[in-house]
This record gives structure tokens, sequence and C-alpha cells, in this order.
């Protein structure tokens, strides 16, 4: 396939993708939650319910709708193959750039307009973000855009959509490229133990990532506002000082101008802690509720997941990019003919992210498995905190919208980044049955 070829398929990307969301026949997300049909109740239902936990979790769930629980397991089953899907279509993007020697074009041009070598690797940086985003737009479009809306998750017309989509893709390729100046100066000054070297960096990045860009990068997105005096501001606070964390505000953002979806955070450093909440937890929620989500949310602060996190992406990080360099050297005379010099060329980046995004496809039930963990810790810390495990369980139908309710075992090991709506309420009757006998 000729160089020439390339930009014919890269204009077709971008066409198809314009194309189907510009056509799209979309519904506004909101109209669909009132066929999600989560039987309501009241606190005189709550108060007859078993004392048993399974038997009280079994009630919970039977007040999802047959319909409800078809589209919830359609949605979420329907994802396992859009992973796929992107695993496959970033692959073949990796690979269209190295076969047609796109990738060895973008580092000569990027020789020819400096001759500062970390620049030269910054520029190219913006050309591989912006053609592999064109590559996979189609996708994106698809599964981010029309399905969403299909299912009744999605509120924004497709231009604002494309808006967000921009912004993001100018975000990370800023940090893309000033990651990716760091690791190939690594990369040739280091070139037998980079990834070393490079495990470190990746670690600094990930540390911006998870404590200061919530704080400057989010609001790029949405408008953050101080949550304004009233019972649930009240019960936050009372939550965060009761817990020891240091948060001084409550925010509130607009998300609900892009989706249904309830979420809540509470991350920062160095005076930038904060609890944020969005619109839809604010409006779709009662105040039991709100308090069993942020105590979760508290939680996962208190019990400093971020930093376990951290730590634990740090060893991804490390056995990812020894696999990578182990590899790259296993693939050298392949890589001669992609215009690929040696590892330190930016020409094979291409190489270098797929096989990373190889390694991490594989290990996705163990990635899964480490946030599955914190999130179950997360939800014992937060019933015990807010004392509202009516609240926490209510809370969960409510995710049932995206999350498939009960799986299977071997299906929630695989797929599920969360306990299963199931076990979260479970968890919540347990803690009821122990602490508030009748």
């Amino acid at each position: 396939m000729k160089k020439k070829s390339v930009w014919a398929i890269l204009a077709a990307c971008l066409a198809l993708g314009l194309g189907l969301g510009f056509t799209a026949k979309v519904r506004a997300g909101a109209a669909s939650r009132e066929a999600a049909m989560i039987r309501p109740v009241d606190d005189a239902w709550r108060a007859a319910l078993p004392r048993d936990p399974e038997q009280a979790t079994a009630a919970y769930l039977a007040r999802i709708s047959p319909e409800a629980r078809g589209r919830s397991d359609a949605y979420f089953t329907g994802g396992y193959w859009l992973q796929l899907g992107s695993f496959l279509v970033t692959l073949g993007s990796f690979g269209l750039l190295l076969a047609t020697g796109a990738s060895a074009a973008m580092r000569e041009f990027a020789e020819r307009a400096t001759r500062r070598r970390p620049l030269q690797t910054m520029l190219y940086a913006v050309l591989f973000m912006a053609a592999t985003w064109v590559i996979q737009l189609p996708l994106g479009v698809a599964g981010d855009f029309i399905r969403e809306h299909r299912y009744g998750m999605a509120t924004q017309s497709f231009p604002h959509w494309m808006k967000d989509q921009v912004v993001g893709l100018l975000v990370s390729t800023v940090i893309l490229a000033l990651a990716l100046a760091a690791l190939y100066g690594a990369l040739r000054r280091f070139p037998r133990t980079w990834w070393i070297w490079g495990t470190g960096g990746g670690v600094l990045v990930l540390a911006f990532v998870m404590f200061i860009a919530p704080a400057f990068i989010d609001p790029l997105f949405n408008a953050y506002k101080p949550l304004p005096e009233g019972p649930a501001r009240q019960a936050i606070l009372s939550l965060a000082r009761a817990n020891g964390v240091p948060a001084k505000d409550v925010l509130w953002f607009d998300a609900s101008r892009q989706t249904n979806r309830v979420s809540a955070n509470v991350s920062g450093i160095l005076g930038t802690t904060a609890v944020r909440l969005n619109d839809n937890l604010l409006n779709r929620s009662t105040l039991p509720e709100i308090k069993g989500v942020m105590a979760h949310e508290l939680g996962h602060y208190v019990l400093n997941h971020l930093y376990k996190a951290l730590m634990f992406f740090a060893l991804v990080l490390l056995a990812g990019f020894a696999f990578v360099a182990w590899a790259f050297e296993a693939l050298r005379s392949r890589a001669g003919s992609w215009g690929i010099r040696d590892i330190g060329d930016p020409a094979g980046l291409p190489l270098l992210a797929g096989l990373f995004t190889l390694f991490m496809f594989v290990l996705t039930p163990a990635l899964n498995t480490d946030t599955r963990v914190q999130e179950t810790e997360a939800d014992l810390f937060g019933v015990n905190a807010s004392l509202e495990p009516d609240g926490f369980a209510e809370a969960q139908l409510k995710l049932v919208e995206y999350r498939k309710a009960d799986p299977g075992p071997v299906e929630e090991f695989l797929f599920f980044d969360h306990p299963s709506p199931r076990k979260r309420i479970l968890t919540a009757m347990r803690y009821k049955a122990e602490h508030f006998p009748r």
C-alpha cells in the first residue's frame, strides 16, 4: 500500500465518522429513563424487608422489570464486543501507520521541521495522535455517541459531543507529546534499561492525571460550582469532617449536558482536595441515596485508594515496558521494513504502542480485579460511614441502567471493574441486618 493511500483512508474515516454522527437518528436520553421501570417503594416497604440479607437483596432486585433487566443486560453484554472492537481497531490503526510507511514519513516531516530531537518527538506525537484519532473516529461515534443515545444515557447533540472529543484530543496530545519527549530521551540514552526509566516517567504522568487533572482539566468539559446551602451540602461536609477528609467545599457539575448517569468523586492534593457530585445524582436521588454514594466516594480518599492504585499501576507499567522492550527486539528485523531505525526512533511508536496495548488487553481481568477490590472496600466504608444501607442499595438500582444486575462469577471476574449491583446491595443488606436489628 502506498503512503498516499493513507490520506484516502484518513479522509474516508473522517467522512464516515462525521456522516454517522450527523445523520444518526437518536432520541434524547431522558425519555428512556421512564422505560427503565424500577418499581418505586416507600419507607414502609423497606422497613418490612426480610432480615436475611440474601432475601432482602432478592426483594430489591425483584423491583427491576424484565424489560429493564433485558435492556441492561443487552447494553452491558454489547459492551464486551465494543471493547474487543476498540482493541482491534486500535491495533489496526497502528498497523496501518507501520505497513504503509506513514509513520516513517511523519518522522521525516518532523526532522525537516526542526533539528531538536525533543521537538521532533513532540511534533511526531501530534501527527500520530491526529492520525489514530481519525482512524478510530467511526467506531467512537458508533459506540460512544449513537449507542449511548439509543440506550437512553446520552443527552448531547453530535456537534457538542464532537466539541468535547476535540478538546479531549487536544489535552491528550499535549500530555502525550511531553511524555513521549521524555520517554524517547530515555530510549536513546538508555536503550537497554529504558523500560525502568520509562516506568518512573509513566508514574509521574499517572500521578498528574489522577491527582492534578481533576482540578484543572475536568473544568474544560463541565462547569463546577459550589453546592448551595441545604441538607445535602450539610450532610456531605459532615461526612467529610467525621472521616478526616480535608474538603472545605462541595462542588456540583453539570454532567446532565452529556449523560443521565449519576456520578461523584473525591480527589486532589496540596490544597486541591474537593468533593464533587454531578447534577444527575442531585436531581435523581433522595438524601439517603446521596449520603450513601458520597460516603463511598469519601471511602476511596480515606482508604488511600488513589495512592494504592498508583503503586499497582507502577508495577503494571514496569512489567508492560519490560514486555515491550523484549518484544520490540524480537521484531527488530521486521521493524526495518517499516522504516524504523532503532528503538529510539519515534517512527517505532505504533509498534511500541501496539505491543503495550496488547499487554494491557491480556491483563484486563487483573486490572478489573484490582479496581473491583477497591470498590468493594469503599462500599463497606460507605455503608459504615453513612449509616444508610437502604439509601446505598437504592442508588445501586439506578446503576442497573448501564450495569448488568446479576452476572455469573466468571463473567464478573473477567468484565466487571465494579462489584455487580447484586453484590453491592447484598453488602448493604448484610450491614443492615447486623447493625439495625429489629
